[in-house]
């Protein structure tokens, strides 16, 4: 298995009486990367990748009840969709045959121009925010209903209202004319995050939202050039992995990854680009369950004098692709949801032990404080056992702290 993520031995130089800094490389720590660095230890997104083009393992010709299916989410046992403007169902689709087997009616909403599908563990969140005839809607909006309510048969729908913070122009732009379109959201666990799908730069900006009902402003978070319009968005946030779907202005289909990002910056780790082998079809909806294979759908696509493409689900695995980084992944929570982890002596004298457990292969980077907050040491650990000379502290309380993990930080005493 090939390893995203390599330690340095760490190297301590004195540049303040009590200030020991550990070497650190930034750059590309993808290997399945053209500039990859095997002595990086911090990714700084300048990875770059060989244009590769991928086909799907299977496709599913959906029904015409469907076929402006635009959002997917996986949700019990069954993928779900539903068409982009005035039918106000939710279908659970057989990814096996490809069948409608359950509809459920979202009573009591209308279907002004729904885009997209979205799902926390409590809520569904359908996307009223399709803004390509003109560009110039206010009444942007997302329904978050409780799943509950949608399997009890009496959806409970609230509405979270927005308005683009730097949109000031209402006016009337022409079909297909404007960078305030939206098809692509993601929900976190404390905030909504739009894509829009920008008709004029070829862009995708991310925008913030809260998860509340009520009225408020998108905050514009990062703008990237994708070259591209974005249809679609699926979200792993404990991985760290975001997957978005679209295709170019000739309808050629694609699937844009983003992981191993920092925080909530998207943009600021790994960015593939995918292209789909299925010209004109117009990808609307990307899902996930595993980060490894993904269902996408196209709707229906008329016009001459391109033959028609029926609506469809389409079933890629992209293992090949990201397999290594979500075990790099799984293998670090594991490691430190069970680890032994130990820092010793306590209280200290000169020398201070950060142990870890056998076989960590992940980047572990840690902080030592004072109890003011303020940081006298960092650097990255070391397999298994870290040695840190701490006899130029003074005298009193420390807290340790192992970034990027579940570990409690420990509180330690110098004598």
């Amino acid at each position: 298995m090939k390893h995203y993520y390599l330690f340095l031995t760490i190297l301590f130089s004195c540049i303040f009486p009590v200030f020991f800094v550990t070497a650190q490389v930034q750059g590309c720590t993808d290997p399945l990367s053209e500039n990859y660095n095997p002595d990086a230890t911090i990714n700084d997104g300048s990875c770059t990748y060989a244009s590769t083009t991928i086909t799907s393992k299977s496709l599913l010709v959906l029904p015409n009840d469907v076929d402006e299916t635009s959002g997917l989410i996986y949700w019990g046992d069954y993928v779900y969709t539903h068409n982009d403007s005035n039918d106000i169902n939710l279908y659970g689709i057989d990814t096996t045959n490809g069948n409608i087997e359950v509809t459920h009616a979202i009573t009591g909403a209308t279907n002004t121009d729904w885009e997209e599908l979205a799902q926390d563990e409590d809520y569904i969140y359908i996307g009223d925010f399709g803004n390509n005839a003109n560009g110039n809607r206010t009444n942007l909006s997302i329904l978050k209903i409780s799943k509950q309510s949608i399997l009890d048969n009496n959806p409970d729908v609230v509405y979270i209202n927005f308005s683009y913070e730097n949109q000031t122009d209402f006016s009337a732009t022409g079909g297909n004319s404007t960078d305030f379109d939206c098809e692509a959201f993601i929900v976190g666990q404390n905030n909504i995050y739009l894509f829009t799908k920008q008709w004029v730069s070829q862009e995708t900006s991310v925008y913030k939202l809260p998860k509340t009902a009520g009225n408020h402003t998108a905050e514009l978070e990062a703008t990237y050039d994708v070259d591209g319009l974005i249809t679609g968005a699926t979200y792993l946030e404990d991985e760290k992995l975001i997957a978005l779907s679209g295709y170019s202005v000739t309808l050629q289909p694609f699937i844009y990854l983003l992981y191993d990002y920092n925080e909530t910056d998207f943009f600021s780790g790994n960015k593939r680009k995918l292209l789909i082998a299925a010209p004109f079809n117009q990808i609307e909806g990307i899902t996930t369950q595993n980060g490894n294979e993904y269902f996408v759908s196209n709707e229906n696509f008329n016009q001459a004098p391109i033959p028609e493409v029926k609506q469809g689900l389409h079933y890629y695995d992209l293992s090949e692709y990201l397999d290594d980084y979500l075990q790099s992944v799984l293998l670090k929570d594991e490691l430190f949801s069970n680890a032994s982890v130990s820092v010793y002596p306590n209280p200290i004298t000169d020398i201070i032990h950060i142990q870890l457990p056998n076989g960590l292969q992940a980047k572990t980077n840690y902080t030592i404080t004072d109890v003011t907050g303020k940081v006298i040491y960092s650097g990255i650990l070391a397999l298994n056992d870290t040695t840190i000379n701490v006899s130029q502290l003074q005298a009193g309380m420390y807290i340790v702290t192992l970034q990027q993990t579940t570990v409690q930080p420990f509180k330690i005493i110098k004598n």
